[in-house]
C-alpha cells in the first residue's frame, strides 16, 4: 500500500491569527495564502503534515467538524473512494473543484469527515 502524505485542514474565523498561532506554536513557516486559505509547513529538512487554515462562516458548532484531515491520492481518488467505502467509510459529497483542487468529501465509520484530495 502507498504511504500518502496528509493536510491537517482547520476551519477558522480569523485564518490568519490561528495559522500565527500555529507558526508560533510548532515552529512552522508560512506557505501561501489563496483566498480564504492559509497554510503552513514544517520548516525545510523537517518532516511533519501541512496545515491548511480554512476561513468559514460560521463559528463552532455541535456536528461540524472544525478539523479534518485531506489525504492526497493524486490521479487514485474514485479508486481510493471505492477502497475506503469497501473499509467502512461513506461517501458524502464531491468531486468538488475549487482553486486548482480536486476533493472528494467522505466520513470514517463514526461519522468524522476527511477529503480525499488531487492538486
Amino acid at each position: 500500500m502507498t504511504v500518502r502524505p496528509i493536510h491537517v485542514v482547520i476551519d477558522a474565523e480569523n485564518v490568519d491569527a490561528l495559522r500565527d498561532f500555529w507558526l508560533a506554536a510548532l515552529g512552522y513557516e508560512a506557505q501561501g495564502t489563496f483566498e480564504q486559505y492559509r497554510s503552513a509547513q514544517p520548516p525545510k529538512g523537517a518532516d511533519g503534515p501541512k496545515f491548511i487554515f480554512q476561513k468559514v462562516p460560521e463559528g463552532r458548532a455541535p456536528g461540524k467538524n472544525r478539523l479534518h484531515i485531506d489525504i492526497e491520492v493524486g490521479d487514485e481518488m474514485e479508486t481510493e473512494c471505492v477502497r475506503l467505502v469497501a473499509l467502512g467509510a461513506k461517501r458524502l459529497a464531491g468531486p468538488i473543484d475549487e482553486a486548482g483542487t480536486t476533493w472528494i468529501v467522505m466520513a470514517d465509520p463514526e461519522g468524522n469527515e476527511f477529503c480525499l484530495v488531487h492538486h
